[in-house]
């Protein structure tokens, strides 16, 4: 063969390897550039507060800008809705909660986006456990005397939520079903507002976050009634749990995770799972978040998206008993 064909064949080959060998640099590389992490709720929040400590740890880490964009509103859908439009390239993240994944799809008759076919589950994060609590003058202190209470006046005993299909709402219609008892759930636009009324006195009851009610428990403006799961919580050791009351299969609360665009390359997910449950187990931000009233909970990709089909199936069965409807 002609000595120059040869070369030739050989740079070209050379040249072809060198084009295969792209996509296996880039998959090591990632990520290449800033990260958007779209967060679907205003500043300021739990949500924020999460979302944040997240993108500063994966910022160090990757030696890359993960840049927080909060974009709130519509019960969460415009900021999901640009997550679910983006490229499937690892370089948008959004954290999630049980209102997108669970809650909407259930409540919103047209969503803009499918959240199993448009999102990837990545892990999840936190989940914010409930507590019942109420007006310190309810003739009650105890799960057992407010059951009694409640079926002794059907209706009456009133309980606030930051709105209808709220997670807190949802934790509402769950007591009334597995207790056997009728409350009159008020809705509000906002936590805020919800705790200021129990505060107040306007209404009786709210089902709530832990870390949100123990500051007016402590000085006395509010009681606690029981924690909403089947055990006593570590990090409140004195509040009885409605398990402990009789109250069996009853849980409230509600979880964050992070999710990418579907279709994203396998290994970005893989990468982005690794360092995200890193940062919240094995740094700082374990202890400000637990400190606040959140458990940190993470999975596999895999058993993640499990997780939230079996919530999503359990929701739904919650909102038809209920006849939860949105306004």
């Amino acid at each position: 063969m002609n000595t120059k064909i040869a070369l030739g064949y050989g740079l070209f080959a050379a040249v072809l390897q060198g084009f295969a060998a792209l996509p296996a640099l880039s998959a090591e590389a990632y990520p290449a550039r800033p990260v958007r992490f779209i967060v679907p709720y205003p500043p300021g929040g739990t949500t924020d507060l999460v979302a944040r400590g997240i993108a500063d740890k994966l910022s160090t880490r990757y030696g890359q800008q993960f840049v927080v964009d909060n974009r709130g509103g519509a019960s969460t859908i415009i900021g999901t809705d640009l997550m679910a439009k983006s490229a499937p390239d690892g370089y948008t993240i959004g954290l999630i909660t049980q209102t997108t994944m669970s809650i909407n799809p259930h409540v919103v008759q047209k969503l803009p986006y499918d959240t199993v076919r448009d999102l990837a589950p990545v892990t999840q994060v936190v989940y914010f456990p409930y507590v019942i609590a109420a007006h310190p003058s309810v003739p009650f202190s105890s799960l057992k005397d407010m059951i009694t209470y409640a079926k002794g006046k059907p209706g009456t005993l009133t309980y606030g939520t930051p709105g209808t299909a709220s997670t807190n709402h949802l934790g509402g219609a769950l007591l009334e079903n597995l207790a056997g008892i009728k409350l009159l759930h008020v809705p509000f636009k906002g936590a805020g507002p919800a705790m200021n009324a129990v505060l107040g006195g306007q209404v009786n009851l709210i089902i709530t976050g832990a870390a949100t009610v123990m500051p007016h428990a402590q000085a006395g403006r509010t009681k606690v009634i029981a924690f909403a799961a089947e055990k006593r919580h570590p990090n409140w050791p004195d509040i009885p749990s409605t398990g402990e009351a009789g109250l069996k299969d009853y849980e409230a609360g509600t979880w964050f995770g992070i999710v990418t665009r579907g279709g994203t390359p396998r290994a970005a997910i893989n990468s982005l799972n690794r360092e995200i449950i890193n940062a919240v187990t094995n740094t700082d931000l374990k202890e400000r978040l637990t400190k606040v009233g959140f458990d940190v909970r993470t999975q596999s990709p895999e058993a993640f998206g499990k997780y939230m089909s079996e919530d999503r199936a359990l929701i739904a069965r919650i909102i038809k008993t209920a006849d939860i409807k949105l306004d």
